[in-house]
């Protein structure tokens, strides 16, 4: 065991997991690769959890925090104007699609989830809130009950009357050769159960990831929220489409992942790559939820000058150099060769994805976690998730190269052949 490794262990808590057997310390970084305390080099599929999202030590990034902090001035609190927090939400407000939107910023996807729960249900004046099952919005109380993943709920307490839809578990019995307009018909057949059985009037909203991050990036197919939409809207039920993951071009065929549904939200929630690693998240909102409630409310630190300057010059990266068609190109290479591969490796249950975020679902965890050392061994890192912990979730910056996306897709070509082999010779 590490030096460093044994002082995490004596005063960090034993529930914040590490990645590998022996875990690595990240001490420099350049473009999309990464270098340990051991001086091994990384090309990063992972991007700290989606949230480098154009790679590190970017130029436009760091020169704009260095003139922010060149004034003195790195925290004033919202009791003053901000020029940096109202340029960008001007910004998320327009691409956002939502109409009269306003935007109130903080810390991170968990606050942001938060936020948007507590403008829905004073909104409709109710506990009553639907999720997607295999969903994790966050790791504080009111996102806690409305994440559907056993291994992320430390309470079965709630401050919610939460009910879970269908929509990710395609693997089920009951749905298994369904196509995808009649497992659509099927969910929102179950929706409508749910409402006739399950609920008294006036359900506050629907939150859901158009794409689960923990989940293993388990997805609906495309439309089925559109169709849950319809069912909603006849009832006045709002719809929160949590961003925190999709957001900002990642799945290649749309800005917001919930555009490939169709669908503009009452509220859309974000964090993670928009800071490329400063802190920052956010809620959007029609005008009239965001002024709805009437006590005063803050964020300290959310939408603080630094994170600002961050996060105002990784959107104007990300929109000035198309990243998202940059999201669609590089991941059709990686998910459409990671395809071809699975039709010779029985131990590949499963490819999937849109742009930049995709997964490969194996057979057991130990799988998975065999996966994970492979590809750190040749170089790559890669991040472990799903339902039942045997999938592998990737999704390298938005800035990967065709070159970069050629590499990493040969070293867990090669990953998946090894753990294949293993698996026929048992």
């Amino acid at each position: 065991m590490s030096e460093l490794l044994a002082r995490h262990r004596a005063v960090m808590p034993a529930w914040l997991a590490l990645n590998y057997t022996e875990p690595i310390e990240i001490v420099s970084g350049k473009g999309n690769r990464v270098i340990d305390g051991e001086g091994k080099s990384y090309l990063d599929f992972f991007a700290g959890i989606l949230t480098n999202m154009i790679g590190y030590d970017v130029p436009e990034v760091r020169e704009a925090v260095e003139r922010q902090l060149a004034t003195g001035v790195v925290h004033t609190s919202t009791a003053y104007l901000l020029r940096g927090q109202v340029e960008l939400a001007e910004k998320i407000a327009r691409l956002s699609g939502i109409p009269d939107a306003k935007v109130f910023f903080t810390n991170s996807g968990t606050e942001a989830n938060e936020t948007a729960l507590l403008l829905a249900t004073y909104a409709r004046k109710s506990d009553q809130v639907f999720a997607m099952r295999q969903s994790y919005h966050g790791r504080s109380f009111g996102a806690i009950s409305v994440t559907a993943n056993r291994a992320w709920k430390n309470n079965s307490l709630s401050p919610l009357n939460v009910h879970f839809l269908h929509g990710t578990d395609r693997h089920l019995t009951q749905f298994t050769g369904l196509s995808d307009a009649d497992y659509v018909k099927a969910c929102v057949d179950d929706l409508r159960h749910v409402l006739a059985t399950s609920v008294s009037n006036d359900v506050a909203a629907l939150i859901a990831e158009p794409i689960q991050g923990v989940g293993g990036f388990t997805m609906a197919p495309d439309g089925l929220l559109a169709a849950y939409k319809e069912v909603l809207d006849e009832q006045g039920i709002l719809f929160i489409s949590d961003e925190v993951q999709t957001g900002w071009g990642r799945t290649g065929s749309a800005f917001f992942g919930i555009q490939n549904h169709g669908v503009t939200p009452d509220m859309l929630t974000f964090a993670k790559g928009l800071g490329n690693g400063f802190a920052v998240g956010g809620v959007v909102a029609r005008g009239d939820l965001m002024d709805a409630p009437h006590a005063v409310g803050l964020s300290t630190f959310g939408g603080n000058p630094i994170s600002m300057a961050a996060a105002n010059a990784t959107l104007d990266f990300v929109l000035d150099h198309d990243l998202q068609a940059n999201a669609a190109r590089t991941g059709a290479i990686i998910i459409n060769g990671l395809k071809e591969a699975a039709e010779r490796l029985p131990v590949v249950k499963e490819v999937r994805g849109k742009g930049l975020m995709f997964a490969v679902e194996l057979e057991s965890p130990a799988q998975a976690s065999r996966f994970m050392e492979e590809t750190k061994k040749a170089g790559l890192l890669a991040g472990k998730g799903g339902l039942y912990g045997n999938a592998i979730r990737m999704a390298p910056p938005l800035t990967l190269t065709v070159d970069e996306a050629v590499e990493g897709l040969g070293i867990i070509v090669t990953a998946l052949e090894t753990i294949n082999a293993e698996a026929a010779a048992q």
